[in-house]
């Protein structure tokens, strides 16, 4: 019997993608202690497949993926979900892409390593943002 989420009705639902798998297991799991609803993909195509079938509050985007960038991914996910806030991560210090994404509509950028706190400040206020627009 598959194993089920305790998430409360009302958790931040977010939809990691990056194309590092261990990166993603760990940050995962940390969320999910903080009673955050995590989605793990790891490459811009399954992102996209998973987002046709649910909502998300929140995405936290690699922008160096191989199969598609994370500023690709940025404007497709603001076209199919433009209510999701989106944070983009980079990891070669790409100050200038995280910059460009924000220009693309993304709440905001962290250079990996990045610390948790900031991540899961990030996340909340991305969330906070996105429900504050549909009301």
């Amino acid at each position: 019997m598959p194993k089920e989420k305790k998430v409360q009705e009302n958790s931040i639902r977010v939809l990691l993608v990056d194309d590092e798998k261990e990166y993603v297991k760990v940050l995962s799991n940390r969320l999910t202690l903080r009673n955050i609803d995590v989605t793990k993909t790891y490459s811009g195509s399954e992102a996209l497949q998973v987002l046709r079938k649910q909502d998300f509050d929140v995405a936290v985007l690699d922008i160096k993926m191989e199969d598609m960038d994370g500023l690709e991914l940025l404007k497709i996910l603001k076209k199919m979900a433009p209510q999701i806030e989106v944070i983009m991560l980079t990891g070669h210090g790409s100050a200038e892409e995280s910059k460009q994404g924000m220009k693309l509509g993304a709440y905001n950028y962290l250079i990996k390593p990045c610390e948790f706190e900031d991540l899961l400040d990030k996340i909340k206020g991305a969330y906070q943002k996105s429900h504050l627009l549909k009301l």
